[in-house]
């Protein structure tokens, strides 16, 4: 069941993704540079998710231990996550939310084998097998045919 349950989660936040690329491009036009959509939408995803962190390190007595990171590790994902909307920012409205979205996932999958096969930041080791690779294929011929066709 929590197999399941977990699944449901990821379609939900893909969901949520691909309802925040053109919601994010419609800010970005009515702000008239889309650059400031994107800071918009950083800046209330950064209250909401400081606002929950404080409430749960209050109701579990976890405090946040800002000395255990690597100090890269505090602007790497924000700086990545940036691009990734940005990127949405500008291209929804020049292909089209299902083609930015499939092509998102198809970097993200590819992105991810290469990740998975080094181990990148102390994940499990996870070979790239031919099944891996037929189901990448797929989903890149997947992408490609929502965008052309």
């Amino acid at each position: 069941m929590d197999t399941v349950l977990w699944a449901l989660m990821g379609i939900v936040a893909g969901a949520c993704i691909a309802t925040q690329a053109p919601i994010n491009a419609q800010l970005g036009r009515n702000l008239g540079v889309p650059i400031a959509a994107a800071g918009v939408s950083f800046v209330a995803g950064a209250v909401l998710l400081w606002t929950i962190a404080f409430i749960y390190s209050n109701a579990t007595s976890i405090p946040i231990n800002f000395g255990a990171p690597a100090p890269w590790t505090f602007v790497a994902g924000g700086v990545l996550g940036a691009f990734y909307v940005f990127s949405n920012i500008i291209l929804t409205p020049m292909i089209g939310t299902a083609a930015v979205m499939a092509l998102s996932v198809a970097g993200q999958l590819v992105g991810g084998m290469m990740l998975d096969k080094i181990g990148f930041m102390g994940m499990a080791v996870r070979e790239i097998s031919m099944g891996r690779i037929a189901g990448a294929m797929l989903l890149i011929t997947g992408a490609l045919m929502i965008r052309v066709l």
